[in-house]
Protein backbone atom coordinates (compact mmCIF):
# COMPACT_ATOMS: atom_id res chain seq x y z
CA UNK A 1 0.00 0.00 0.00
CA UNK A 2 1.49 3.38 -0.59
CA UNK A 3 1.54 5.99 1.90
CA UNK A 4 -1.24 8.81 2.22
CA UNK A 5 1.24 11.36 4.33
CA UNK A 6 -1.29 13.55 6.07
CA UNK A 7 -0.15 16.23 8.13
CA UNK A 8 -2.24 17.19 11.61
CA UNK A 9 -2.59 21.05 12.21
CA UNK A 10 -4.98 22.47 10.10
CA UNK A 11 -5.26 19.76 7.56
CA UNK A 12 -6.90 17.06 9.86
CA UNK A 13 -7.85 19.03 12.74
CA UNK A 14 -9.06 22.89 12.41
CA UNK A 15 -6.46 24.05 15.06
CA UNK A 16 -6.98 28.10 13.15
CA UNK A 17 -10.65 27.63 14.38
CA UNK A 18 -10.02 25.97 17.72
CA UNK A 19 -7.48 28.99 18.92
CA UNK A 20 -10.06 31.34 18.32
CA UNK A 21 -12.88 29.54 19.99
CA UNK A 22 -10.13 29.39 22.73
CA UNK A 23 -9.01 33.45 22.50
CA UNK A 24 -12.97 34.17 22.66
CA UNK A 25 -13.66 32.59 25.97
CA UNK A 26 -9.55 33.44 27.28
CA UNK A 27 -10.43 37.15 26.51
CA UNK A 28 -13.85 37.03 28.21
CA UNK A 29 -12.54 35.64 31.37
CA UNK A 30 -9.33 38.11 31.12
CA UNK A 31 -9.61 41.07 29.04
CA UNK A 32 -13.05 43.14 28.17
CA UNK A 33 -13.93 40.18 25.24
CA UNK A 34 -13.38 42.91 22.68
CA UNK A 35 -13.38 40.96 18.81
CA UNK A 36 -9.62 43.22 19.11
CA UNK A 37 -8.77 40.70 21.89
CA UNK A 38 -9.55 38.17 20.34
CA UNK A 39 -7.93 39.16 17.09
CA UNK A 40 -4.75 40.13 18.71
CA UNK A 41 -4.57 36.61 20.54
CA UNK A 42 -4.76 35.19 16.85
CA UNK A 43 -2.26 37.24 15.03
CA UNK A 44 0.24 36.58 18.22
CA UNK A 45 0.11 33.08 17.96
CA UNK A 46 1.16 32.97 13.84
CA UNK A 47 -1.26 30.58 13.36
CA UNK A 48 0.56 27.93 15.86
CA UNK A 49 4.13 29.06 14.77
CA UNK A 50 5.24 31.53 17.73
CA UNK A 51 6.89 29.48 19.81
CA UNK A 52 4.83 28.82 23.12
CA UNK A 53 7.11 30.28 25.89
CA UNK A 54 7.18 33.78 23.93
CA UNK A 55 3.40 33.68 23.21
CA UNK A 56 2.59 32.81 26.52
CA UNK A 57 5.11 36.21 27.78
CA UNK A 58 2.98 38.51 25.21
CA UNK A 59 -0.11 37.36 26.23
CA UNK A 60 0.68 37.68 30.26
CA UNK A 61 1.99 41.33 29.56
CA UNK A 62 -0.94 42.19 27.44
CA UNK A 63 -3.71 40.68 29.88
CA UNK A 64 -1.27 41.59 32.87
CA UNK A 65 -2.27 37.99 34.23
CA UNK A 66 -2.34 36.38 37.96
CA UNK A 67 -0.75 33.47 39.29
CA UNK A 68 -4.46 31.27 38.40
CA UNK A 69 -4.53 32.89 35.30
CA UNK A 70 -1.11 32.01 34.26
CA UNK A 71 -2.02 28.84 35.04
CA UNK A 72 -4.55 28.37 32.79
CA UNK A 73 -2.90 29.98 29.71
CA UNK A 74 0.25 27.56 30.34
CA UNK A 75 -1.87 24.37 30.13
CA UNK A 76 -3.92 25.86 27.27
CA UNK A 77 -1.05 26.08 25.19
CA UNK A 78 0.69 23.17 27.02
CA UNK A 79 -2.14 21.34 25.18
CA UNK A 80 -2.10 22.86 21.94
CA UNK A 81 -6.41 23.58 22.05
CA UNK A 82 -7.01 19.70 21.70
CA UNK A 83 -9.81 20.73 23.99
CA UNK A 84 -11.37 23.00 21.96
CA UNK A 85 -10.90 20.95 18.59
CA UNK A 86 -14.53 20.17 17.01
CA UNK A 87 -14.51 16.24 14.94
CA UNK A 88 -15.17 16.66 11.24
CA UNK A 89 -16.96 13.83 10.45
CA UNK A 90 -16.15 14.65 5.82
CA UNK A 91 -12.95 13.76 6.90
CA UNK A 92 -13.40 10.37 8.86
CA UNK A 93 -15.26 9.71 5.68
CA UNK A 94 -12.61 11.16 3.64
CA UNK A 95 -9.76 9.00 5.34
CA UNK A 96 -12.09 5.74 5.49
CA UNK A 97 -12.28 6.35 1.34
CA UNK A 98 -8.65 6.82 1.44
CA UNK A 99 -8.48 3.34 2.71
CA UNK A 100 -10.93 1.75 0.72
CA UNK A 101 -9.21 2.83 -2.37
CA UNK A 102 -5.86 1.07 -0.77
CA UNK A 103 -4.22 4.24 0.76
CA UNK A 104 -2.71 3.90 3.84
CA UNK A 105 -2.96 7.05 5.51
CA UNK A 106 -0.14 7.86 8.00
CA UNK A 107 0.16 11.28 9.97
CA UNK A 108 3.32 13.60 10.06
CA UNK A 109 3.20 16.10 12.10
CA UNK A 110 5.78 18.51 13.79
CA UNK A 111 4.94 19.33 17.62
CA UNK A 112 5.12 17.25 21.29
CA UNK A 113 4.08 14.16 21.53
CA UNK A 114 1.95 14.35 24.45
CA UNK A 115 0.10 17.72 22.19
CA UNK A 116 -0.17 16.25 18.96
CA UNK A 117 -1.10 12.66 20.56
CA UNK A 118 -4.34 14.62 22.75
CA UNK A 119 -5.73 15.98 19.50
CA UNK A 120 -5.70 12.54 17.85
CA UNK A 121 -7.34 11.32 20.53
CA UNK A 122 -9.88 14.49 21.18
CA UNK A 123 -10.80 14.26 17.42
CA UNK A 124 -10.90 10.57 17.18
CA UNK A 125 -8.61 10.59 14.53
CA UNK A 126 -6.26 7.67 16.23
CA UNK A 127 -8.60 5.34 14.74
CA UNK A 128 -9.07 6.31 10.84
CA UNK A 129 -5.49 6.17 10.35
CA UNK A 130 -2.72 3.92 10.31
CA UNK A 131 -0.32 5.47 12.82
CA UNK A 132 1.68 8.76 13.50
CA UNK A 133 5.16 10.04 13.88
CA UNK A 134 5.74 13.33 15.73
CA UNK A 135 8.56 15.55 15.34
CA UNK A 136 9.18 15.62 18.92
CA UNK A 137 9.65 11.84 19.40
CA UNK A 138 11.28 11.30 15.73
CA UNK A 139 14.11 13.52 16.65
CA UNK A 140 13.81 15.71 12.81
CA UNK A 141 11.05 17.90 11.55
CA UNK A 142 9.15 18.53 8.30
CA UNK A 143 10.91 19.89 5.68
CA UNK A 144 13.95 17.88 6.92
CA UNK A 145 13.96 14.10 5.20
CA UNK A 146 14.33 12.33 8.18
CA UNK A 147 10.73 12.28 9.37
CA UNK A 148 9.43 11.34 6.02
CA UNK A 149 11.84 8.59 6.30
CA UNK A 150 10.65 7.68 9.90
CA UNK A 151 6.95 7.50 8.54
CA UNK A 152 7.90 5.63 6.11
CA UNK A 153 9.68 2.84 8.62
CA UNK A 154 7.35 3.27 11.20
CA UNK A 155 4.48 2.18 8.82
CA UNK A 156 6.61 -0.80 7.28
CA UNK A 157 6.57 0.96 3.86
CA UNK A 158 9.07 2.82 2.19
CA UNK A 159 7.91 6.46 0.44
CA UNK A 160 7.55 5.29 -3.45
CA UNK A 161 4.25 6.33 -4.99
CA UNK A 162 3.78 8.01 -1.53
CA UNK A 163 1.50 11.03 -1.76
CA UNK A 164 1.48 14.43 1.16
CA UNK A 165 -1.23 16.33 2.27
CA UNK A 166 -1.08 19.61 4.29
CA UNK A 167 -1.29 23.30 4.52
CA UNK A 168 2.33 24.49 5.55
CA UNK A 169 4.41 25.49 2.43
CA UNK A 170 7.38 25.07 3.68
CA UNK A 171 7.20 22.39 6.28
CA UNK A 172 4.67 19.98 4.14
CA UNK A 173 5.03 20.95 0.79
CA UNK A 174 9.03 21.55 0.32
CA UNK A 175 9.30 18.65 2.47
CA UNK A 176 7.62 16.53 -0.04
CA UNK A 177 9.03 18.19 -2.89
CA UNK A 178 12.76 17.97 -1.85
CA UNK A 179 11.81 14.24 -1.77
CA UNK A 180 10.02 13.78 -5.14
CA UNK A 181 7.10 13.18 -3.26
CA UNK A 182 3.65 14.07 -4.92
CA UNK A 183 1.97 17.01 -2.81
CA UNK A 184 -1.53 18.41 -2.72
CA UNK A 185 -1.62 21.56 -0.91
CA UNK A 186 -4.57 22.70 1.63
CA UNK A 187 -4.96 26.58 0.48
CA UNK A 188 -6.91 27.68 2.94
CA UNK A 189 -7.74 31.27 1.12
CA UNK A 190 -4.47 31.86 0.00
CA UNK A 191 -2.20 31.57 -3.19
CA UNK A 192 0.86 30.38 -3.82
CA UNK A 193 3.68 32.41 -4.16
CA UNK A 194 6.49 30.54 -3.87
CA UNK A 195 8.73 30.25 -7.33
CA UNK A 196 10.99 28.28 -6.44
CA UNK A 197 9.34 24.82 -6.14
CA UNK A 198 5.05 23.86 -6.20
CA UNK A 199 3.07 21.48 -5.23
CA UNK A 200 1.40 18.76 -7.12
CA UNK A 201 -1.76 19.68 -6.40
CA UNK A 202 -4.20 22.01 -4.90
CA UNK A 203 -7.49 21.62 -2.81
CA UNK A 204 -9.83 23.57 -0.22
CA UNK A 205 -9.73 20.11 1.98
CA UNK A 206 -8.68 16.81 3.34
CA UNK A 207 -11.95 15.94 1.44
CA UNK A 208 -11.04 17.59 -1.89
CA UNK A 209 -7.87 16.21 -2.20
CA UNK A 210 -8.47 12.78 -1.12
CA UNK A 211 -11.35 12.74 -3.73
CA UNK A 212 -8.30 13.99 -6.45
CA UNK A 213 -5.60 11.98 -5.72
CA UNK A 214 -6.70 8.28 -6.54
CA UNK A 215 -7.95 9.87 -9.97
CA UNK A 216 -3.86 10.28 -10.80
CA UNK A 217 -1.82 7.02 -12.39
CA UNK A 218 -1.30 4.37 -9.59
CA UNK A 219 2.33 3.03 -8.71
CA UNK A 220 3.34 0.11 -10.49
CA UNK A 221 1.46 -3.19 -8.99
CA UNK A 222 -1.78 -1.80 -7.97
Amino acid sequence: MPLLLLDLDNTLVDRASAFRRWAGEFAARHGTGAETEVDWLVAADADGYEPRARLSARIRHRFTLGASARSELEDALRWGMADHLEPDPTIVQALASARKDGWLPFVITNGTVEQQERKLRVSGLDREVAGWVISESAGTKKPEAGIFFAAASAAGSTLEGAWMIGDSPGADIQGAHSLGIMSVWLHRGRTWDDASFSPTLTAGSVAAAIQVIPMLPRPLGR
